[in-house]
């Protein structure tokens, strides 16, 4: 089995799209790791806040036939694919690091340059895996959030519930 992390983010009716992805990966990958649920503002162009998280699962699945599956999971809750990379979104799952894997396969790079990059996938990140270390940076999660310049991205938790149980609290 592989330890995969992978981000999820909506800003379509949110809490419906979140919910629906969990459930699907809980469906296909069994128990999941889940971070807590932050609220940011759309990074990259003008639009509603995003619900972001952190999803670990373990699986046998290679990298293609996976990134197959959460696209799957994507366009089963009206992910439409036409129109600018950087646009709103009704769920957006991708894959982080697919165990120590570094490179690039089936159109996937992994590991995924947005772990560095933006507080709303590094935060939940390092909540559920702080002691792991990032693939090719040599560094721990906890690391590279204690090193990460706090004040670039807007970033808070929100009260989520999944499944009767609370995720995550403001």
């Amino acid at each position: 089995m592989t330890q995969v992390y992978l981000s999820l983010g909506s800003n379509i009716d949110r809490y419906r799209h979140i919910s629906a992805g969990l459930d699907a990966l809980q469906q296909h990958y069994g128990e999941l790791q889940i971070s807590p649920v932050f609220e940011s503002e759309a990074v990259g162009f003008d639009g509603s806040n995003f619900l972001n998280l952190v999803v670990g699962i373990d699986t046998e699945r290679p990298i293609a036939e996976l990134s197959d599956q959460l696209k799957q999971i994507e366009d089963d809750n009206g992910r439409r694919r036409e129109g600018p990379k950087f646009s709103s979104r009704t769920l957006d799952i991708d894959i982080l690091t697919y165990g120590d894997f570094v490179g690039e396969e089936a159109g996937v790079v992994i590991p995924r340059d947005e772990i560095t990059k933006n507080a709303f996938v590094l935060w939940p990140l390092t909540i559920i895996a702080p002691d792991t270390e990032h693939p090719s940076l040599g560094q721990t999660y906890g690391q590279l959030w204690e090193a990460y310049d706090k004040t670039r991205q807007k970033l808070w938790p929100v009260e989520f519930q999944w499944r009767g149980e609370t995720i995550s609290r403001a």
